[in-house]
C-alpha cells in the first residue's frame, strides 16, 4: 500500500498547570495515497496537534513522520510544494473579489494566473469569482480557502475541521468538494468530529483517543468488524417477550417501550419465536451499524468533550513557524517555499 502520510510512535507533551499534558502518545498513523481519509477523535484527542507536527508548526517529542516517504520535518522543504493545508480560519481581503484574492496569492507563491479560474471551477465557485469576499457565505469562504490550497496542484490536502460553524448546505458543499478532490486521485486528510459527514465522504478512517490509535482501515471494514448489529422490536408485552427471546439465547436490552435484540442472524426468527407464544410484533427494525456507533463505542471513557488543554505551552510552541512555512491563518498554510 502506497502511503501519503505515516507516523510511528509519535509523541507530544505540553506544559500544563498540573505538570505535563500528553497530547499525542505513541501514535501510529497510516494514510493511503489517493482518496479521502477521515481523521477522527473527541475534542482534545490530539488531532490538531498531530496535523501541526506533520506541517512543522509543532516539534514532536519523539517518533517519526513521513510525507510521501520523505521524513519530516527534516525533508519538509522537499515535499512542501505537494502539500496544501488549512489549519486555521483563512484570511482574505473582504473588499476584493474571490478572483482578485486568488490572483494576488498566485502571484505571491509563483503559481500561474491561469490556475485561478481552474481552481474556482474545481471548488464550484466559477460563477461567484467576481463577487466580493465579504458577500460570501461561510461555506463559500471555506471553499475559497480550499481553492487557495489548490493553486499549486498539491497531491496531499490536509483540512482540520473544515465544516466547523457551517450550516447543512455549507457542510454539503465542502463534502462534495472533498469527494471531487479524492476522486481526482489526490489524498485528502480531513480531521472532523461530524461522523455522519465523514462516513459519506471518506474511503478510509483513523480513530484516535487521548493521542492513541483506536481503529483504522476502510470505513466499511471498521464499521463491519466493530459494530454488532441489533434489531429494535416493538411488542405489546415487552417483559414477556424479553424472557422468551433470552431463553432462546438472544441478548435483549430494554429500549423505552421496545426491545433491542442482539445476535439475531435472521430477524424473522424473532417474529417466529414470539408468535409461537402468542406475542405478535407490531414493529421490527434492523438497525444499521454506522461510523458514529463505532466511534462512540471506541471512545467511551476517552474524554469526549474534554478540552483541557495545553493553553500556554501550545501557544508558545506554535508562535514561530519554521522558515518557508506560511503563518497558520494565511489562506495557504502550506504552499511553496515562498508562500
Amino acid at each position: 500500500m502506497v502511503l501519503a502520510v505515516e507516523t510511528q510512535g509519535l509523541r507530544k507533551t505540553y506544559r500544563a498547570r498540573r505538570g505535563r499534558h500528553v497530547a499525542v502518545q505513541g501514535l501510529d498513523l497510516q494514510v493511503p495515497a489517493g482518496g479521502v481519509h477521515g481523521f477522527l477523535g473527541p475534542n482534545g484527542s490530539g488531532k490538531t496537534t498531530t496535523i501541526r507536527m506533520l506541517l512543522g508548526l509543532v516539534r514532536a517529542d519523539s517518533g517519526t513522520m513521513r510525507i510521501f516517504d520523505q521524513p519530516v520535518p527534516e525533508r519538509l522543504p522537499a515535499v512542501v510544494g505537494r502539500v496544501g493545508a488549512i489549519v486555521e480560519s483563512p484570511k482574505f481581503f473582504p473588499s476584493f473579489t474571490g478572483t482578485k484574492n486568488l490572483s494576488l496569492l498566485a502571484e505571491a507563491i509563483g503559481a500561474p494566473r491561469s490556475k485561478v479560474a481552474e481552481v474556482l471551477e474545481q471548488t464550484g465557485l466559477a460563477e461567484r469569482g467576481r463577487d466580493r469576499y465579504r458577500g460570501y457565505s461561510l461555506g463559500m469562504k471555506q471553499r475559497l480557502a480550499i481553492a487557495a490550497t489548490l493553486l499549486k496542484s498539491p497531491d496531499l490536502l490536509i483540512f482540520d475541521e473544515p465544516t466547523n460553524g457551517l450550516d447543512p448546505a455549507g457542510i454539503r458543499e465542502i463534502r462534495q468538494t472533498m469527494r471531487r478532490l479524492g476522486d481526482e486521485g489526490r489524498t485528502v486528510l480531513v480531521s472532523s468530529h461530524i461522523l455522519a459527514e465523514v462516513e459519506q465522504v471518506a474511503d478510509t478512517v483513523s480513530i484516535i483517543g487521548h493521542g492513541r490509535l483506536l481503529a483504522s482501515g476502510r470505513v466499511a471494514d471498521v464499521i463491519g468488524t466493530r459494530a454488532a448489529p441489533a434489531v429494535r422490536v416493538t411488542v405489546a408485552r415487552p417483559e414477556a417477550a424479553a424472557q422468551i427471546l433470552t431463553g432462546a439465547g438472544l441478548t435483549v436490552q430494554p429500549d423505552g417501550a421496545a426491545l433491542r435484540v442482539h445476535d439475531a442472524d435472521d430477524p424473522a426468527r424473532i417474529t417466529y419465536l414470539l408468535a409461537q407464544q402468542g406475542l405478535y410484533v407490531s414493529e421490527l427494525v434492523a438497525e444499521r451499524a454506522d461510523l458514529e456507533s463505532v466511534f462512540l463505542a471506541l471512545t467511551s471513557g476517552e474524554g469526549l468533550g474534554d478540552t483541557r488543554a495545553t493553553g500556554r505551552g501550545r501557544r508558545r510552541a506554535q508562535s514561530a513557524p519554521p522558515p518557508g512555512m506560511a503563518v497558520p491563518d494565511r489562506p495557504l498554510s502550506v504552499g511553496g517555499g515562498d508562500a
